[in-house]
């Protein structure tokens, strides 16, 4: 089979809930990371032959297939298509595995995928939500609930059976969101970002201009005894706000060729996309799949944990990626090693490039091999792709 390649990875800075990208259009936002990955590799953008992009919240501002929409509002010409992915978290993963799919099975040579989400802009759940109110219906079909009766599909309701199930307490969860934070902060100073974020003009409250590159979730003065005094998210359970990925306004993409086109344009691949996989579980539960998902992924690339050097494991909640350490057995050294989501924030149908951006300039900085990312997804899905650097 042919070979996907990873030639330029990016994204912008994370911007909080009506913070500094508040009055950036998701679709502009889009854009800007579009025309990033054609300036970074210098290839005509008109050779592009398919942009995939996810999305959660596709309705008001990214509703009417906001892909296509990021592409007009990028440079690239009217006639490179776009298509819009759901799965939940995992969108801008799934995209990935999509453009690398085309590229692998020899129908396209350059397929440009990526993800944004305005969480300002757009809330969290508004698709759900907008339709109930107004009287359109529920996405719980009768069928589902006969089949899963007396049940609430909740993130949150899973998190904290996760929590639970691995005897992980509320000082745990604490400990490793300072460390998130730690990490975050410490790649930020060393400037571990640097290539992989996309700087944005953004106007701030005084109506001066700035150029947007630093993440805007990263608490630099965080502190152990802080985050331990927020209060929880429900009661008698061990997860609070600070221990939950946050809110994030944000864009990401990676741009995947095949080895002709690495030819034809002199290009430099940053990785080489070694195994995809997907798989479901228990949608109750739900934030688990990514354990029997890298599991399955290992096996079938005839791989063991200990051969991958990186792991980014979306930090949804803390009680996620700890769960995933402590079931696989993996070096938590090796994991989401410059910070994740609880400080970096989780821009939703963006993450799924955002993880790999920064996974492959991990891997690069820190002169690694492989790399795997995984993250869970509503539904009780997962994701898990597997780079090797070049």
């Amino acid at each position: 089979m042919a070979e996907a390649y990873i030639v330029a990875a990016a994204r912008t800075a994370g911007g909080r809930k009506g913070g500094r990208l508040k009055d950036w259009h998701p679709a502009d936002l889009g854009g800007a990371v579009i025309d990033a990955l054609v300036e970074r590799t210098g290839i005509d953008g008109g050779e592009v032959e398919d942009v995939i992009f996810g999305c959660v919240g596709q309705v008001g501002e990214q509703a009417i297939n906001i892909a296509r929409n990021a592409v007009l509002a990028s440079k690239l010409p009217e006639h490179v298509p776009a298509t819009s992915v759901d799965r939940q978290c995992g969108s801008s993963q799934q995209a990935l595995h999509f453009a690398a799919q085309a590229v692998m099975s020899g129908a396209m040579d350059m397929v440009l995928a990526g993800g944004v989400e305005s969480m300002t802009r757009v809330p969290m759940g508004l698709s759900a939500a907008l339709p109930a109110k107004n009287g359109f219906g529920n996405y719980m079909s009768p069928k589902i609930v006969e089949k899963y009766p007396n049940v609430q599909f909740s993130q949150f309701a899973g998190a904290e059976m996760i929590a639970k199930k691995y005897n992980l307490s509320k000082d745990q969860l604490d400990e490793f969101s300072f460390q998130s934070h730690q990490k975050a902060i410490k790649a930020t100073q060393a400037g571990a970002f640097d290539e992989e974020v996309v700087p944005v003009e953004v106007t701030l409250e005084d109506g001066s201009k700035e150029m947007h590159k630093v993440d805007e979730g990263i608490r630099f003065d965080a502190s152990l005894e802080g985050i331990q005094g927020v209060k929880l998210l429900a009661e008698g359970g061990a997860l609070t706000a600070a221990s939950s990925s946050q809110i994030c306004d944000g864009s990401s993409g990676v741009l995947v060729v095949s080895e002709e086109a690495l030819k034809r344009h002199n290009l430099t691949p940053l990785a080489r996309v070694h195994h995809m996989h997907v798989t479901g579980g228990d949608p109750v539960v739900m934030l688990e799949t990514p354990i029997p998902a890298t599991e399955q992924a290992l096996k079938r690339a005839g791989m063991k944990i200990d051969d991958i050097d990186i792991f980014e494991v979306n930090e949804a909640f803390a009680s996620v990626p700890m769960a995933w350490l402590q079931k696989l057995g993996a070096d938590p050294e090796r994991l989401n090693v410059n910070g994740g989501a609880i400080a970096l924030g989780h821009p939703l149908g963006g993450s799924g490039t955002k993880l790999m951006s920064t996974l492959v300039y991990a891997l690069k900085n820190n002169n690694k091999r492989y790399g795997l990312q995984t993250m869970c997804e509503g539904g009780g899905l997962a994701n898990v792709t597997i780079v090797e650097r070049l």
